[in-house]
């Protein structure tokens, strides 16, 4: 009987927050931002790999792919070669990929750790350590992996919440690219 009641009650406090907090089951959502939403710097870096400091500035005519990412986070690993295979696919063609790491926990805090994550990885694009959350920040970020598309003119364009649609991601490269 004490079983019953437990399973009831964890049954209905399920569904409660279902209701209550509707949408939030699953953050996996893509969207095209407000129109002229123009990308925030990489200002606030703690450190960059594998390349010296970006800035968006520099970066204008250049089609950019942002990826908010942390080594410890699993979905983050599992978008992790769509985004690798974005960047072998179009680098060429004028797609530059930047990694934003904004640790979750401390431990991911550590430039030797994410040195060797980047190398175990196979993480060629560059990478802004963002240790004090100053680019997550700036761009409203909220989740793990996010993943901001960036057109010529530097307005972000389009946005992508945790794992899957990556045809239409794709698909909307290759229109910022031209190739559509």
């Amino acid at each position: 009987m004490k079983f019953l009641r437990l399973a009831l009650a964890v049954a209905v406090f399920s569904a409660a927050l279902f209701i209550a907090l509707p949408g939030t089951w699953n953050i996996a959502s893509a969207e095209t931002p407000t129109p002229d939403a123009t990308a925030p710097d990489f200002a606030g870096a703690t450190q960059w790999l594998n390349s010296p400091p970006l800035s968006m500035s520099a970066l204008r005519g250049k089609v950019v792919l942002v990826e908010f990412w942390t080594r410890e986070c699993i979905n983050c690993l599992h978008v992790l070669p769509h985004t690798k295979a974005l960047y072998d696919s179009y680098a060429g063609d004028g797609l530059v990929v930047v990694g934003v790491h904004t640790p979750e926990y401390d431990e991911e805090r550590d430039v030797t750790s994410l040195r060797q994550a980047i190398r175990t990885l196979g993480i060629r694009y560059p990478v802004a350590m963002d240790n004090d959350n100053r680019i997550w920040n700036a761009y409203g970020n909220r989740y793990w992996p996010a993943i901001y598309l960036i057109d010529r003119d530097g307005h972000v364009v389009y946005r992508h919440v945790g794992e899957g649609d990556y045809d239409q991601m794709e698909a909307r490269v290759r229109q910022l690219l031209g190739k559509a």
